[in-house]
């Protein structure tokens, strides 16, 4: 990763797209961050869970659940939401707005899940999680053996979160914490150096 620099990361209008790059692993790297998404339920309450980083472009970061979960439900009334990603010594939050991502995308990230999470998109259900233990390790066996290769249920979606603002949190044991912030208006980026 890259490290954070005044020099490599001057306040000003330079987008962050290369930083960004440099701290999210590339699309065809098998192993997959774990992000914290943060949506606000009809309740009024803020909600969060946690999601696979599926890819990410000079759009956005995707990722992909069922669409009757409730994370879509938050999403389909209010599409702002932040991304949480974090690594020893540092953090990435992503403030945006998700949209539906193309069928074409969601095709090819199932393409590229692994073999268990191509199943858990099958049976991760209310229905499958009221089992017994015994009962869902057989169903979970059976329903492998029975189905060779996998296509995406109905129910598989995806989206994009287009961010309108990221925060690249860097710790240092030798000195104060610090934060690079890029924010995102009509006219383009605009970058800061803030306290930790």
């Amino acid at each position: 990763m890259t490290a954070l620099d005044p020099v490599a990361a001057p306040p000003g209008t330079a987008g962050p797209d290369e930083l960004l790059a440099s701290w999210l692993p590339s699309n065809d790297d098998p192993v997959r961050p774990l992000m914290t998404l943060s949506t606000v339920s009809s309740s009024g309450y803020p909600d969060a869970r946690t999601v696979l980083l599926s890819e990410h472009d000079a759009t956005g970061l995707y990722f992909h659940t069922d669409s009757r979960s409730r994370k879509v439900a938050d999403i389909a009334a209010n599409p702002h939401v932040a991304l949480t990603l974090l690594w020893p010594g540092r953090q990435l939050v992503v403030q945006g707005s998700a949209t539906v991502s193309s069928a074409a995308e969601q095709a090819w990230a199932y393409e590229h899940r692994s073999r268990y999470l191509q199943q858990l998109s099958w049976l991760n259900t209310a229905a499958f999680a009221a089992l017994d233990g015994a009962t869902r390790l057989s169903t979970w066996a059976e329903f492998g053996h029975e189905h060779p290769s996998l296509d995406p249920p109905a129910t598989w979606t995806g989206f994009v979160v287009r961010p309108v603002r990221l925060t690249f949190w860097e710790g240092d044991p030798d000195t104060a914490s610090r934060r690079t912030e890029y924010r995102r208006d009509a006219a383009g980026w605009t970058a800061s150096l803030l306290a930790g």
